[in-house]
């Protein structure tokens, strides 16, 4: 027989992990995929077999939410997809947290999953299929007539739907021989959305009449490899910049005055209320990205253009076209301004505007003499390397680290569990990072509540890490609970944390840190950094109870 695998000899025995389902599909994840990331159980462990066996790269997590969590991060990273696999049961029923934010932070990529024998369920199994058509993804099955076609489809239809697609894999087929092609029928086009002439006409007209036009880009706009046509049309406009965090740092624009929403700088958002049209590309206008409705003032007239259905903002006109086309149509349009905004902000491109100086609320400590959140993420900014990713848990804490802390790119910016609204994602999204690009600085920021919850894989992190930094903003609490509820007046006993060293933890698993309690406790980092160019620092930061963030101020006072 001939190999399949190029590393064993043509005459050589059969290994158990070749010529079988398993096998197929694995060959298809090697060809559509650029990692591996996964925990081995009795359902994908030929699976797994067969890609180390012939080199192919592959992280293992300590626990299966970090598997998903790994590819999530690692397209979020560098715009490749990738894939994680679990076992089936309870290594599927892991994952199926941070499969649901794969799923509503649209992030394509291929879950490889044990499952129940094609005979039907035993005692220990789950129906997965429904769950995952719970959160919204799709299974395709693998079998014996269709291994490597419907492999090759869940690449195809990750990548053309922008979310996960599963591919099951029955206990009972997984190394059962293949059989007879089964024909698959060709998956249905992508919908087009052609830019009508006299929505571009009306839109060009629209902008060459503002005074100060402000144009807000979102995720979209990279998706559709747009980002240089809009920032054009910008530029010839006169007009400023603002993005979503997805985009952070998109326009490479000394006129962009940064992240519109939650995380807007107060000095750069008195700017951008001065806006008397603005037009969105690519960006939802979700309730956190318009400030519960206070990002503009009443009667700005808002345009968003995007490829996607209208969540129903009530206070802009929407237009739905891909967006490259229309861009490109709109750049045919609108003409070079003589005079504009930017001549009456001059200031917005000064590198003082910029700065990461917390203007809001310098001073060193909290109320309760715990670190001020804000001055010391503006601190970071200034000692962390420029070439950088940052990667995010969710939690109260995620208030500061977008406003203060720089990227290069807006894959370089990862905030992860934002969309499930979850927690304890950091420690493998991160790794995910690391594994996606080893030549920046991974920066996991983090709450204790959430770095507690994902401990698991904080092992994870440092051996996928070659250099990296952990900052734990650790507050002894859950924060957004801390502040949503007992400032309402509910007891807060369990929303209170005794205090926990992560810098000794990092210690106990191989890495350096400290505890900082003063600003100038920052130094040590400062000066690992200097002389390191390898390994992981962490940083445990006890910061204030009292300290809320805008974004958190914001929604508690709107929801009254």
């Amino acid at each position: 027989m001939t190999s399949t695998s190029p590393d064993l000899a043509a005459d050589a025995p059969a290994l158990p992990d070749e010529g079988h389902v398993s096998a197929i599909v694995a060959d298809v994840v090697a060809e559509r995929a650029g990692h591996l990331f996964g925990l081995m159980g009795n359902g994908n462990a030929h699976l797994i077999s067969r890609l180390t066996r012939r080199g192919f790269p592959f992280t293992s997590a300590r626990h299966e939410a970090s598997t998903v969590a790994m590819a999530d991060a690692y397209y979020r990273a560098t715009g490749d997809i990738s894939a994680a696999t679990t076992t089936y049961g309870a290594g599927f029923t892991n994952a199926y947290t941070t499969l649901a934010e794969a799923r509503m932070a649209r992030i394509p990529l291929v879950l490889v999953v044990g499952d129940a024998p094609s005979t039907g369920l035993r005692p220990f199994d789950v129906d997965q299929a429904k769950a995952a058509e719970a959160a919204g993804v799709v299974t395709l099955t693998a079998g014996p007539g269709n291994a490597a076609d419907i492999t090759h489809r869940a690449f195809d239809l990750a990548l053309q739907t922008v979310q996960p697609v599963i591919v099951a894999i029955p206990y009972d087929l997984a190394t059962g021989p293949p059989s007879d092609p089964e024909p698959l029928q060709p998956l249905p086009a992508k919908p087009v959305w052609p830019a009508e002439p006299g929505d571009l006409d009306r839109v060009a007209s629209l902008l060459a009449a503002a005074e100060r036009p402000l144009i807000l880009a979102g995720r979209g706009v990279l998706l559709a490899h747009a980002t240089e046509e809009l920032r054009d049309v910008g530029d010839r406009l006169g007009a400023l910049f603002m993005t979503s965090v997805m985009a952070a740092n998109a326009f490479n624009s000394p006129w962009d005055l940064g992240i519109a929403g939650g995380f807007t700088r107060s000095h750069r958002l008195d700017v951008a209320r001065q806006a008397d049209l603005v037009l969105v590309v690519g960006a939802s206008l979700n309730t956190f990205q318009t400030r519960y409705g206070t990002l503009f003032p009443d009667g700005t007239r808002v345009v968003r253009v995007d490829n996607e259905p209208d969540p129903g903002h009530p206070d802009a006109e929407y237009i739905r076209a891909d967006i490259h086309p229309f861009i490109e149509g709109l750049l045919e349009r609108v003409p070079t301004a003589s005079s504009t905004w930017r001549s009456q902000v001059p200031e917005v491109s000064q590198t003082e505007f910029r700065s990461s100086l917390p203007s809001e609320d310098p001073v060193e400590f909290g109320p309760d003499g715990r670190l001020n959140p804000r001055a010391v993420v503006a601190a970071l900014d200034r000692i962390l390397p420029a070439e950088r990713s940052v990667v995010m848990d969710g939690g109260h804490f995620i208030g500061w680290a977008p406003m203060y802390l720089s990227v290069p790119d807006p894959q370089a910016m990862i905030l992860v569990g934002t969309a499930f609204q979850s927690i304890g994602l950091g420690f493998g999204s991160a790794a995910g990072v690391s594994v996606a690009r080893p030549e920046r600085t991974t920066v996991l920021v983090s709450g204790d509540g959430g770095g507690l919850m994902g401990l698991a894989d904080f092992e994870t992190f440092l051996r996928a890490t070659r250099k990296g930094v952990v900052v734990v903003l650790n507050d002894s609490a859950y924060g957004a609970e801390l502040h949503q509820y007992a400032a309402k007046g509910l007891h807060n006993q369990a929303m209170l944390i005794d205090e926990v060293d992560f810098a000794a933890v990092g210690r106990a698993l191989g890495a350096q840190g400290t505890k900082a309690r003063t600003l100038a406790d920052l130094d040590r980092l400062q000066e690992w950094l200097t002389n390191h160019e390898e390994g992981v620092y962490v940083l445990d930061v006890a910061i204030s109870q009292k300290v809320v963030a805008e974004f958190m101020a914001e929604s508690v006072a709107a929801k009254g």
